[in-house]
Formats: C-alpha cells, structure tokens, sequence
C-alpha cells in the first residue's frame, strides 16, 4: 500500500488556512516528502480534462426510493427529518474499513456513499428532500492529490449535479449541514449512531424518544419488500447458490487446509457478483457445527465430518441473502448423520409449509419446533409427551435458537420493529425470511449417546411470502439428504 503524500500542504494553502478560508489537509507525520513547492502546487491545479459525466440515468431503485421517502414524509408531518450514511471506521491506524452506508440511509436514497446525510424539511405540503454529499475532490486547494480521502487516492466522487441526476434528489454540499442544522428550528428527527457531527448538531433539538420512534418506522417499513427488493434479494440468493457450488468442488483443497479455504472460496463469489458477504461466513466443519456463529473458521475439514455453511452474497445494492447447508465432506451421510439431518429437514418441511398470508409469524417456528421436539423424545433424549416438552421449552438444549427471522438490506432485517408487528405479527405477501431449524449435539453433552456428539445441522432457505403461499428462493439448492448427496457427486464429477 502506497504511502499517502498527505501532509504536504502547499505554502499558498497555508495561507489560506491561516486567513481561515479553508480547513487543513491532514498531515502525515513521517512522510517523505518535506512540503510542496508553489511551483508543483500550480502545476497540479491545471492540465486536467473535463469528467463531468452528463445525461446519467437515474439509479434502478430511484422510484422506490421516492415512494418510500413520501411514505416517510406522511408519517411524519411537519417535522425535520435527518437519516445519516455514517462514516468510514478506522482500522488500524490510518486504514479504514471497507464503508457500508447505513440501512435506513441506503433504503431512502440508493446511494451508498460515506459521510452522505438525507434531510427532510418540512414544507407547506409534506416534505423537501435534500441529500447532503461530499463534492468532487477540490483541485485548488489540492486536496484531490493531497488528502488521504482525495480522488487520486481513493477514487473519483459524483459531483452534485451527478448525483442529482443518479437519486432523482437535490444535492448540496455534506460540510455546510452542521452549521445550518445547528440553527434549525422546530421538531427534529435523526436517526442515531452513523454520524457523531451530525448529532452533534442537533444535541439541544431532538429526543431519544422521538428518534426511536423514526428508527422504529424505518425498521417497520421494511417488513414488507417491493418488487424491487425481492428481485434483488433473488439475485443474491442465486449468488449464494453458485457460491455453494464452489465451495463443494474445492472441499479436498479444504480438507489439505482448513475452514478458510472455504471462507475465501465462497468470498470470492461474493466479490465477484456481488458487493461482499452479507455477514461473517460461518465455514463450520466437525464439532464446530455446533457452535451457532462459528465464524473463526480455522478449523481442520476431515473426511467423514460434516460442514455446516452459513452464508450470504449481498448485492450491491445492500441486499443479503442468507442459506444453510449441511453437507457431508466425503459427500455420503453416515448413518447417525443422515439420521439427524433428514429429521431437521422433516422440521423445515413443516416450518416452510406454515409461510403463508394471514398465518401467524410465529407458526413456522412453531411447527419446526414441534417436529424437532418429537424426534427427541422419539430417540429418548427428553422425557415426554412432546407438549410437556414444548411447554418447558426443554428441546432447547439441543435446538437452541428461534427458527428464523426476516430478511433484506440487514441479515437479521426489521430489528427494531416493534413485537407486536414482527415475532406478534401477521404474514403478508413480500415478507421475507428464513426457515432454519437445527440440531446441534455438544461434544461434550453427556446427556446424549455418544454417536451424537459433535454433531450439528441446520438448513435454511429464504423464503418469500406470496399472494397465495410462499416461494423458497434458494429451492435451487438441494435439501433432502439423497439429494444432496447426489448434487455433491455431480459436483466433484
């Protein structure tokens, strides 16, 4: 990695910075170079051709966006709305973690850049929208070539007259917000913990109360998706498939390695199709199975263990997907194996076939649930009858979590959705989730025959609600244990 010219400063700069006209560059402490002539400062202001680009179309979700935006002005009259991107984190010294806007920010904008800052004014009818960015990289005061975040080191920026073309959204400059937020006045919304300025700002004009209550409708806003969203949640699921595929014609490269190669194998799709994963890939081979968000993944890969693979391309547009395979390394299930895969897979089957409009949210997790608890008392791990058992919750020690959540720009998608419009609520068509039970056997669980232990599978697909059922989006990867076993094959060829 190239070490940033950042420090040098131009003396012209620095006057500047001393009669307060301009903020200055941030300076590298060891860097090589002493300063910048007056001479290679004017050299670097001129000579460049013209880039604006012009005639851009908007963004595909612009549409959606706007409907959404509109939704939110309804909810929200008279009041002035911020919604933040966030900022780059640092990771080490003056790295930065890749950026992820924030979802509520990429929800109503498209846009997925850092430091961006959507506001809504209120207005005589509803709301004016604004979308705060960074401007293109100044060359006058050479920051573009200068600075650690100019364009010649960390690439080109839209300019505001590009990225009103993009959002269909006026645009203004990100670095004159906090001053005009400080002196706005009447009610204020932010949506809080992306930009510490930002708040800053507005630290005397909001409440936690009034912004929980807008992170609430954002969050509740998603439950259902638009055509839009299921199209993208769609591609990244096909993403995940093919990414699936990858991992089992390299399980011997795996098996001569460690979990990691199948961390970096499925990263690599991810990369390819996609903007990145959509979480922390869980590559779990042998007991690892059984810890639930096993994402160290440097574990051996043996022959006659299973691998449980958790994981999700997200598209660049922010969506994830998020599926489960339990696959058999050599690519044939042992006895005891097919045994406890084949009843998870009997528990899906009834979890998928309770998604439905107008069912409960809590049905598929019952119905798994109910099939898991009578496997165990069929094989004499808990004592019966299976309502005493479901009653007590005691297949929890071997099932552990719930059997699903809802899906879409966050894994677990719709978090700060009130209860009695999520885990309380009602299906309808466009919601998105995930059917997932599992078994997980400790290795050192002695409640359980010996032959169980250091056994974990879970299966999960995403599942789409539909005006007359549901559809699994990820049914292009094999689940019934033949099946998949005969995928494998194929596969390895």
């Amino acid at each position: 990695m190239s070490e940033a010219l950042t420090p040098e400063t131009p003396e012209a700069v620095l006057d500047e910075i001393a009669d307060g006209e301009e903020e200055p560059i941030k300076q590298r402490k060891n860097g090589l170079y002493p300063g910048v002539s007056d001479e290679l400062a004017d050299s670097m202001k001129s000579g460049w051709a013209d880039t604006e680009l012009r005639g851009l179309a908007p963004v595909e979700q612009a549409e959606h966006t706007a409907a959404r935006r509109a939704a939110l002005s309804a909810r929200f009259p008279g009041e002035r709305l911020v919604i933040p991107a966030g900022n780059l984190k640092t990771r080490s010294n003056d790295t930065e973690y890749p950026f992820r806007a924030s979802v509520e920010y990429a929800y109503l904008t498209g846009n997925l850049t850092e430091d961006g800052v959507l506001v809504l004014e209120p207005a005589a009818e509803g709301h004016t929208a604004t979308i705060y960015l960074l401007p293109r990289s100044d060359r006058e005061n050479g920051e573009f070539w200068l600075s650690g975040q100019g364009e010649l080191w960390v690439g080109r920026r839209h300019s505001l007259a590009e990225a009103e073309q993009l959002y269909g959204i006026p645009a203004s400059d990100v670095r004159e917000l906090p001053a005009a937020l400080a002196e706005a006045t009447g009610p204020v919304r932010v949506v809080r913990g992306y930009d510490a300025a930002v708040e800053a700002a507005l630290t005397d004009k909001v409440t936690a109360e009034r912004d929980a209550e807008l992170r609430v409708f954002l969050s509740e806003a998603r439950l259902v998706k638009d055509a839009f969203e299921a199209g993208e949640l769609q591609k990244a699921v096909d993403s995940t498939v093919r990414g699936f595929e990858d991992v089992v014609k390299v399980l011997d490269k795996a098996e001569a390695t460690s979990e990691r190669y199948i961390e970096g194998t499925f990263f690599l799709r991810a990369r390819v199709e996609g903007n990145d994963i959509g979480y922390g890939s869980i590559c779990a081979a042998g007991p690892h199975a059984c810890t639930l968000h096993w994402v160290r993944n440097d574990g051996p890969v043996r022959s006659g263990d299973l691998l449980l693979l958790d994981a999700g391309v997200e598209t660049h547009t922010l969506y994830t997907a998020d599926v489960t395979r339990t696959l058999p390394i050599n690519g044939r299930y042992t006895e005891i194996q097919k045994k406890i895969y084949d009843a998870v897979y009997e528990a899906q089957e009834a979890g998928i076939a309770a998604v439905r409009p107008g069912a409960k949210y809590r049905d598929f997790h019952d119905a798994a649930q109910r099939v898991l608890a009578e496997k165990l008392v069929q094989w004499g791990l808990v004592e019966g009858p299976v309502e005493r058992v479901l009653e007590l919750g005691l297949q929890r020690r071997w099932t552990l979590h719930g059997t699903g959540h809802m899906l879409g720009m966050d894994v677990h998608d719709c978090a700060s959705a009130r209860t009695e419009t999520y885990v309380e609520g009602t299906l309808e068509p466009g919601m998105c989730l995930t059917v997932e039970p599992g078994l997980y056997f400790q290795a050192d669980d002695l409640t359980v025959p010996e032959e169980y232990r250091g056994i974990g599978v879970r299966i999960e697909d995403d599942i789409l609600v539909t005006e007359d059922g549901n559809r699994n989006m990820s049914d292009a990867l094999p689940r019934r244990s033949d099946e998949v076993e005969a995928w494998m094959a194929s596969l390895k060829g």
